[in-house]
């Protein structure tokens, strides 16, 4: 089937122009003079992309009535990419109307084959959009009926967390240790619990311990545990995390700040797999799965001689980093609304909304303390603000003046605005090549020369 092509146009000149070249092509075309017209068509009829111009009879120099019209397009949730047209292109009207919706911007006289390729762009990407919808409704679908239970809590939406559980879902099916590694605040602990519930030893414990809460002198009697009368303070038996986890899950948070003198004291039980409670002679067989986290650089840490190699080996069995919430940033504005829903019932208030100004400073932001802080600004802001809505000033985020180079220079040219695009995309998606061309509308090819271009690879 063809693809429909709406052109948006109150010169019919141009839209006989437009019809002539498009059908050349294959397109099937659908023409309107005014914006009313484009709304009532796409309220009935289904369109691939929508060729619009900035500018109708009643407003021929500001472009407000395209604008509008982007705006009014977007509301309706369609999905459907959007190419602006107009004769007289100004760096203010071309960033209006990008950050409206529109996908990208042409000026008239327009160049055939840039306007072609333009075209072919976004209706490939939409097409792929379209398949990555599917496949993750699917992949929603069928991780309901594989764990219907045990993913309750968690959220990744984005590409690098659903990895990430699809991994640990094949990992949990072994006893193998595994160690996360990421930054304080990314849910490495939620991660282990995961894994534990999906595993085949589910049906008993798991026992998170916190290796940088743990004295020296305690660490013995906390992990294997003690004896009646094993030293002072000892007034009864008391059980150690490792027989807690007995058949079960031991979770070792934090596992770099574990003092050298007792790593190796953690190293024989895991290479013998039995353990004696202090002020006791009697083994203890250790049937547990170690689960390790840390934050730290383990390779620096064995280099400067604060943690032991042979140890970093054993829980070391396969190493897997959990993303920061800047490299998830599809996943802050469903756990963002989470966190509000979830604090909301808590404290028993109404639950305000996100406006789009807002989600886009939550995803603009850099989260240094990760879902941690976005969990507390959430419940912060729940309190602070009385409106119904939370906007993005609402939030405090100094992500403007901090992360975001400035457009609005009016001596700026399209080069220059399109060098420095480019460069805030890229860190944005922290030098990720297909999510920063795909943001920006580009084919791969077309993203690489860009790079070349302005010096930027």
């Amino acid at each position: 089937m063809n693809k429909k092509i709406l052109i948006a146009d109150d010169d019919i000149n141009i839209i006989a122009s437009l019809k002539y070249m498009l059908a050349d092509e294959g397109f099937d075309i659908l023409a309107v003079t005014t914006p009313q017209a484009a709304l009532e068509n796409l309220k009935t009829q289904s369109v691939d992309l929508i060729l619009l111009d900035m500018n109708f009879q009643q407003d021929t120099t500001s472009g407000a009535e395209g604008v509008k019209l982007v705006e009014a397009i977007t509301s309706l949730d369609l999905n459907i990419p959007i190419i602006m047209m107009t004769g007289w292109a100004t760096i203010d009207i071309a960033v209006e109307a990008m950050q409206a919706g529109a996908k990208d911007f042409i000026q008239k006289p327009w160049k055939n084959e840039r306007l072609l390729n333009a075209i072919d762009i976004q209706l490939a990407l939409a097409n792929s959009n379209k398949k990555a919808q599917r496949l993750s409704q699917q992949n929603k679908l069928l991780t309901a009926q594989s764990h219907p239970e045990n993913r309750t809590g968690i959220i990744a939406q984005s590409p690098t967390m659903q990895n990430l559980l699809s991994t640990l879902d094949d990992l949990a099916k072994s006893d193998m240790s595994i160690l996360l590694t990421g930054d304080n605040g990314t849910g490495k602990s939620m991660l282990a619990s995961y894994v534990h519930r999906v595993s085949l030893r589910s049906k008993n414990s798991f026992v998170p311990v916190n290796m940088g809460a743990i004295p020296e002198s305690l660490f013995e009697s906390e992990m294997f545990g003690h004896v009646k009368g094993a030293f002072t303070d000892a007034k009864e038996n008391r059980i150690g995390r490792f027989e807690m986890a007995d058949q079960g899950t031991l979770f070792l948070d934090e596992v770099a700040n574990i003092p050298l003198a007792q790593q190796a004291k953690l190293l024989r039980v895991l290479e013998e797999r039995k353990f004696e409670a202090v002020g006791s002679s009697k083994s203890l067989h250790a049937d547990v799965r170690i689960i390790s986290a840390t934050n730290s650089d383990l390779l620096t840490d064995i280099t400067n001689n604060t943690f032991r190699q042979d140890l970093y080996y054993r829980l070391n069995t396969i190493q897997l980093h959990v993303p920061s919430l800047a490299e998830r940033a599809e996943d802050i504005p469903a756990l963002a609304e989470h966190f509000l829903h979830s604090f909301s019932a808590k404290y028993h208030r109404v639950c305000p909304k996100l406006s789009p100004q807002a989600i886009t400073s939550l995803q603009q932001y850099s989260w240094p303390g990760n879902i941690r802080e976005l969990s507390h600004l959430m419940e912060r802001v729940l309190f602070t603000c009385k409106k119904e809505s939370i906007d993005a000033e609402d939030l405090m985020l100094t992500v403007t003046t901090n992360n975001i180079e400035s457009l609005d220079d009016p001596t700026l040219s399209m080069e220059q605005i399109e060098k420095k695009a480019l460069a805030q995309r890229l860190k944005f998606f922290r030098g990720n090549a297909t999510e920063t061309a795909k943001s920006l509308g580009l084919s791969r090819s077309g993203y690489y020369r860009r790079l070349s271009k302005y010096e930027l690879d």
